[in-house]
């Protein structure tokens, strides 16, 4: 049985144990955060449209891989150079209701 559930703005397909990372949610490490569910699949069959599937946050604090942006103004020797690391959570999904 899988779901594809809706996390920090993205669709993921989660099943019982998987761990997934989604943008940075408010909990803290350890406290539990429901994912509300768009489709549960059971033996390639769609169940149910609604529901939802509780997980663990195991890390709170991570940090996405880094990204340059470099801006160039032509003719005049200007250049532009910023870095972003976008801030991640690490969730294990529990149950899947």
């Amino acid at each position: 049985m899988y779901a594809i559930v809706k996390a920090g703005g993205h669709q993921e397909k989660v099943s019982v144990g998987s761990v997934i990372t989604v943008n940075r949610l408010g909990e803290k490490q350890g406290e539990e955060v429901q994912f509300p569910v768009v489709l549960k699949v059971d033996d390639s069959k769609a169940v149910s449209t609604s529901g939802s599937a509780k997980g663990e946050v195991l890390q709170d604090d991570k940090l996405g891989e880094k990204i340059v942006i470099q801006k160039f103004h032509n003719k005049t020797g200007g250049a532009r150079r910023q870095g972003h690391r976008q801030k991640l959570s690490v969730v294990k999904i529990t149950s899947i209701e």
